[in-house]
C-alpha cells in the first residue's frame, strides 16, 4: 500500500513538515505619532490586505510572484479581513499553475501521497542533459547508444492533489553539506545513485569540483564506489549488495545465501548520514527463485525452500541489524520500493524485449498487480523501531515501459546482426531515477533537512 508523506513522517512526532510563516505587527504598532504620513501608512496597510482578497482570480494567480503576494497579503490581514483568510489550503493547490511557482511551490504536500499520481507532459529541460554527465555507465547511456527518440524524456511525475518542488541541486548540495549519502543495494540502486550524482554534477559551476574517489570510471564489478563533492564536503556512495544479506562460497565451492547474516560490507555504510536500501530483482532470478539448496541458517542448507520465505526471511535480517546497528539520532534510513520491468514474450534471459516502447502507460488498470515482494517490505518496516522513509515508487516505474534501455543498452556496433538480450529492468539516464531522486528531495527539504535550527537529524527528536 502506498505511503502518503503524512504516513511516512506518522512515526516522527516532532518532524516538521510545515514552514511556518510569522510577521511581527511590532514595526506597524510602535508608540503613536501625530504625524499625517505615519497614520497614512497605517490606514494603507489595513486596507491593501482587502484589496488582495479581492482581487479576480486570474489575476491574482498569473504567476509565482502573485501568489507570493496572496500569501504576504494574508500574513498581513488575519485580523483585518476573515473571508480573505478563510480560503482552503484546497482552494490555493488549485489556483496555482503547476509550472508557475518554480522549485519552492509544493502546495499541501502534508496529506498527499507524493507516490499516487501520474506522468505529465513537461517542456522543462531535464535536470542533465543527455550526454553531459561523464558518469552515467554505458548500459544506462541510451543516448551515446544512439537511441533516437527523446519523448520519453519529457514526462515529470505528479502526485495527485498537491505540487511537489522541483529538483533544485544547488539547494539538495547545501542540505547535504559535511554528510554521506549512500545508496546499498542492487543495480536499480546504482540506476538512481548515478542519476543522483549526475544531477548534482550538473548544478555545479565548476565540474571539476567533483571527483571519483576510487579513480575508475567503471564499475559493474566493484562493490563501492564514491564521489565526492569537494566545495561542500559530502559524498554520494553506492555499495554492491543485491541481496542486503551475505552471499558465500563453501570449500565445494557451492554458492549459498546466508539469510541469517547481513553483508559484510554493512561495516562501510553504518556511520553515513542518509542511507537509501533496495534489494528485489535479484529474488526473481531463476536460481533463487527456485529456491534449491540455496539458502542457508546457520549451518542449516534448505534443500527447498519458498523464495517468498527466504526473503522475508532476509529483510528480517536486514531489519534487526539497522534496530541494532543504526543511530537514528544521527543516520535517516530510506527503502526504495521495487521498480517494475516491463519483457514482452518473455524474461531478461529468455527473449523477452521492450524495443519500440515510446510512450508510458496511460490507464491504471493496465498496470500490473502490486508485488507480493512490496507487501513483505511494508510489514517488516512496521515493525521496526528505527523510522525508515519508504520510498513507494513502484506504481510510478510500472506506468514507464518506455523508460528502459533495451536494445540501447550497448553501442550499435556491439550488437551485431544476432538477437540481443535487452534490458527491461534498468532505466536509461536521464530517465525515471531522475524522478525518484526529485521525490528524495522533496522529503529532504519540506522535512526542513540540513538546517540545524530545524533538523531531527540533529535534535533528536524523531524519538
Amino acid at each position: 500500500m502506498a505511503a502518503s508523506l503524512k504516513n511516512l513522517f506518522s512515526t516522527l512526532p516532532h518532524f516538521p513538515t510545515t514552514r511556518s510563516f510569522s510577521l511581527s505587527l511590532s514595526v506597524y504598532l510602535s508608540p503613536p505619532r501625530t504625524h499625517f504620513f505615519v497614520g497614512s501608512v497605517l490606514l494603507l496597510l489595513l486596507l491593501l490586505p482587502l484589496f488582495f482578497c479581492l482581487l479576480p482570480a486570474s489575476f491574482a494567480d498569473t504567476s509565482s510572484d502573485a501568489a507570493a503576494e496572496t500569501l504576504v497579503s494574508r500574513l498581513l490581514s488575519t485580523s483585518a479581513t476573515a473571508s480573505c483568510a478563510s480560503l482552503s489550503a484546497v482552494e490555493e493547490t488549485e489556483k496555482r499553475s503547476p509550472r508557475d511557482g518554480g522549485a519552492d511551490e509544493v502546495g499541501d504536500v502534508n496529506s498527499c501521497d507524493i507516490f499516487d499520481g501520474n506522468w505529465v507532459m513537461d517542456d522543462s529541460e531535464p535536470v542533465y542533459r543527455p550526454g553531459s554527465c561523464p558518469y552515467i555507465d554505458d548500459a544506462f547511456n541510451c543516448f551515446k547508444n544512439g537511441r533516437p527518440d527523446s519523448d520519453f524524456l519529457r514526462f515529470r511525475w505528479k502526485p495527485y492533489g498537491c505540487q511537489i518542488p522541483r529538483f533544485d541541486g544547488r539547494k539538495m548540495l547545501k542540505m547535504l553539506r559535511g554528510k554521506r549519502l549512500v545508496f546499498v543495494g542492487d543495480s536499480l540502486n546504482r540506476n538512481m545513485w548515478e542519476s543522483l550524482v549526475c544531477a548534482l554534477r550538473e548544478s555545479l559551476v565548476d565540474k571539476n569540483r567533483v571527483f571519483e574517489v576510487s579513480g575508475k570510471r567503471e564499475f559493474r564489478t566493484q562493490g563501492f564506489y564514491s564521489f565526492r563533492f569537494l566545495d561542500y564536503k559530502c559524498s554520494i556512495d553506492f555499495i554492491r549488495s543485491p541481496f542486503l544479506v551475505q552471499e558465500t562460497m563453501s570449500r565445494t565451492l557451492r554458492e549459498t545465501l546466508r539469510l541469517d547474516v547481513i553483508q559484510d560490507s554493512s561495516s562501510k555504510y553504518r556511520d553515513a548520514d542518509l542511507i537509501v536500501f533496495n534489494t528485489g530483482h535479484w529474488w526473481t532470478h531463476q536460481k533463487t527463485f527456485k529456491g534449491q539448496n540455496y539458502f542457508q541458517e546457520g549451518n542449516h542448507v534448505y534443500e527447498k525452500l519458498e523464495v517468498t520465505d527466504a526473503y522475508s526471511k532476509a529483510l528480517k535480517t536486514w531489519a534487526q541489524w539497522v534496530d541494532a546497528n543504526i543511530d537514528s539520532n544521527r543516520t535517516r534510513v530510506f527503502f526504495r520500493g521495487f521498480s517494475a520491468s516491463h519483457f514482452r514474450g518473455g524474461q531478461w534471459n529468455s527473449g523477452g524485449n521492450c524495443e519500440g516502447e515510446t510512450q508510458p502507460i496511460t490507464e491504471e488498470t493496465q498496470l500490473a498487480p502490486y508485488p507480493w515482494m512490496m507487501r513483505t517490505l511494508e510489514s517488516v518496516i512496521a515493525e521496526m523501531k528505527t523510522p525508515v522513509l519508504y520510498l513507494n515508487v513502484t506504481k510510478m516505474t510500472d506506468y514507464r515501459k518506455d523508460g528502459h534501455p533495451s536494445i540501447f543498452r550497448q553501442p550499435e556496433a556491439s550488437r551485431g546482426d544476432g538477437m540481443v538480450q535487452q534490458d527491461c529492468s534498468h532505466w536509461c539516464l536521464p530517465g525515471v531515477p531522475d524522478s525518484w531522486n526529485e521525490l528524495l528531495y522533496a522529503i529532504l527539504q519540506i522535512s526542513g533537512y540540513g538546517s540545524p535550527s530545524n533538523n531531527p537529524w540533529i535534535s533528536g527528536s524523531f524519538q
